[in-house]
């Protein structure tokens, strides 16, 4: 791989002030400073005539825009570890490598689990509501009654680094782990995260009593929990989504909480984001985050570094540490 002492980098989102200060240092760096996507005509004007491109997960990166690619694009660095908004194949057929940023947020996205996990049996969203509206009266034995979650059951689905995290926390709440994961842990963090593989993810879904989700999101987990497997739930099941919108079919997600056959959901995505579906916002039983998982100080500053990382390393004429390979597709 040839070296490039100057590569021109577009950035299609802004980011922090250090990271964009960073690339500018480093790069020939065209950065987007408003803090709102591009349009697809601003993409393709991009990808025409850049060595690398910064999208987010905000950008649609699909094999008609890698079409319009100019010669010069050879890196996508994504800014963020999901992928599912590039087309990885029309890159791949283009000689356009592609990278993530994986594990640099996931204490923050397992946090914002195990927020989602308390808040939502413990029903602290309705009992700020009640508080803000002036019409508490008073503690009471009977007001706001909730559910503990020490003693029940958690399904987690996916049990990469997000989900281990999650594991890790969950424990210390007195829950039992359970998990579906297309690879079973090998036994000895199997045995330090006291978890029990359920191979069949239908197996898992009617012994569990909180489900929370920690998939990528790609052809095999799109509908993932759709009206069949929700069907399989015990009505006080409590549904947590802090991965990707469209994993879970929303319409079968609003049927089973609107009929009372889930007990309560905790969601971070959504599927058509920002938009979400008005019965979603009149439902009590659901908190609602904006898409804020990984929204840390932290995690973000992190995720820039190794987005310059990446960079840099392809530019000096080596293999990118965080190179998006075949098992993504």
């Amino acid at each position: 791989m040839p070296k490039l002492s100057n590569p021109k980098v577009v950035v299609t989102r802004e980011l922090t002030d250090a990271v964009m200060h960073r690339m500018a240092e480093l790069f020939d760096a065209s950065l987007n400073h408003r803090d709102q996507s591009m349009t697809r005509a601003e993409l393709e004007t991009a990808v025409a005539d850049c060595d690398v491109l910064v999208p987010t997960v905000t950008d649609t990166i699909d094999a008609s825009l890698i079409e319009k690619a100019g010669s010069r694009l050879k890196l996508i660095a994504n800014f963020g570890a999901g992928v599912n908004h590039i087309d990885l194949k029309a890159a791949r057929a283009r000689g356009i490598i592609v990278t993530n940023t994986p594990g640099v947020l996931t204490e923050d996205t397992a946090d914002m689990t195990m927020a989602l996990i308390l808040s939502v049996p413990r029903r602290l969203a309705e009992g700020e509501k009640l508080v803000r509206s002036g019409q508490w009266k008073g503690w009471s034995p009977g007001g706001m009654l909730g559910h503990r979650i020490g003693g029940k059951a958690l399904g987690i689905i996916g049990m990469g680094r997000i989900g281990q995290a999650v594991a890790q926390r969950a424990r210390a709440f007195g829950l039992s782990i359970h998990y579906h994961n297309r690879h079973r842990l090998p036994a000895v963090l199997e045995a330090q995260l006291a978890a029990t593989w359920h191979e069949n993810l239908d197996e898992m879904l009617a012994q569990i009593d909180i489900v929370t989700i920690h998939t990528p999101r790609n052809a095999d987990s799109e509908k993932l929990i759709d009206r069949r497997r929700i069907a399989l739930m015990r009505p006080h099941v409590y549904l947590i989504n802090a991965s990707r919108g469209g994993i879970v079919d929303e319409e079968a997600l609003v049927e089973a909480l609107e009929a009372g056959k889930l007990a309560g959901a905790g969601l971070d995505v959504w599927t058509f984001e920002p938009v979400i579906d008005p019965r979603l916002l009149a439902l009590p039983n659901v908190v609602m985050t904006p898409h804020m998982g990984s929204a840390t100080y932290e995690g973000r500053a992190a995720t820039g570094e190794r987005v310059i990382t990446n960079i840099r390393m392809w530019a000096d004429g080596h293999r990118p540490p965080d190179q998006v390979l075949e098992g993504w597709i």
